[in-house]
């Protein structure tokens, strides 16, 4: 049977109603192609589902149409999110992403540039730390550091930023709670040590009352442990943690205790899990937009292999989300 036919760059053409070669332009970045024609042209695009035949364009300009995207070896759910943007992203762009994970040894001594050197890719992006002599290198394709895990698959830079933890205890301050608790994640990521700080930083510069931080270690039952571990007598109101696994365990504990949520006991989360959405009550998180977060590197990555300078103020990637299970504060 004979297979179906792969879009062409003339039949986007076709159908946005420009010539092919300004869909080549286009695809190319020219800055010289006007808003309302390259509005058609991606609408073209992702109704054909067109994707550059990498073979001919290696034939053609000796480019191979690929991108490294480099990450250590490791778990982390995050990172599925940040590869899903950058791909699009790469996709968009006319170019293929090909994911290299290497564990920690092999992420400097040379690993690197013999990716840049093998003339499979034409450049090269890694999402951890690269030493200064790997990202100053003459020669091969372009290799961009854009560090946003640590060795370990921590989440670092701005995985890691931690503003919106000021923001909640700001608001929860305003809704009239006084006296906070901090259910902090494992000290050894930076993520856990930016919102541990921000929260203690912030609860100080408002005068309020803390419990303090319990180092809870991404555990839940260690999260619940400190709820219910907490005096008869105690003030405090409203228990801010690191995670939204910490912040279930908070509000397991708290129904134990037979307190209500937030009536007795406002919980905030981080990471915005679907779960918590649906929880009741629902909880209110920080989202973190990794999909976004891909793109806008994958983004910075072409724009070192056209030459230009890098981009400046980016939005924030967080965003705190208000729901149920935060409410204004109540006397015991």
């Amino acid at each position: 049977m004979a297979g179906v036919r792969r879009p062409t760059i003339r039949d986007v053409a076709r159908l946005a109603g420009v010539s092919h070669q300004t869909v080549s332009r286009h695809l190319k970045h020219d800055p010289t192609v006007s808003p309302m024609l390259a509005a058609h042209i991606d609408r073209a695009v992702a109704q054909l589902d067109y994707r550059p035949n990498l073979v001919a364009r290696a034939m053609r300009n000796r480019s191979t149409g690929r991108l490294a995207l480099v990450l250590p070896a490791g778990d982390a759910r995050s990172s599925l999110d940040v590869l899903a943007g950058a791909n699009e992203a790469a996709r968009h762009a006319g170019f293929a992403v090909e994911v290299v994970t290497l564990p920690p040894s092999e992420l400097h001594g040379g690993r690197m540039e013999e990716l840049a050197d093998s003339g499979l890719y034409e450049a090269v992006l890694s999402l951890t730390d690269l030493r200064a002599a790997e990202r100053q290198r003459l020669g091969g394709a372009p290799i961009v550091s854009a560090p946003v895990y640590d060795a370990k698959m921590r989440g670092v830079g701005p995985l890691s930023e931690a503003t919106r933890m000021s923001e909640l205890v700001t608001h929860l301050a305003s809704e009239g709670h006084r006296d906070l608790l901090h259910l902090a994640g494992d000290h050894a990521h930076p993520s856990s040590q930016r919102r541990r700080e921000s929260f203690l930083h912030t609860v100080q510069e408002l005068g309020l009352g803390s419990a303090g931080v319990v180092d809870c270690r991404w555990d839940a039952t260690r999260a619940r442990r400190a709820i219910l571990d907490l005096p008869e007598d105690t003030p405090v109101t409203a228990a801010l943690a690191a995670n939204d696994l910490l912040a279930a365990g908070a509000i397991r504990g708290a129904v134990e205790r037979g307190w209500r949520v937030p009536e007795d006991l406002s919980v905030t989360g981080w990471d915005d899990l679907p779960l918590g959405a649906w929880m009741t009550p629902s909880l209110t998180t920080v989202s973190i937009d990794h999909h976004r977060l891909g793109a806008e590197l994958l983004e910075e990555l072409l724009r070192v292999m056209r030459g230009e300078d890098p981009a400046l103020d980016r939005p924030t990637i967080t965003e705190v989300v208000w729901r149920e299970s935060t409410g204004p504060a109540r006397p015991r």
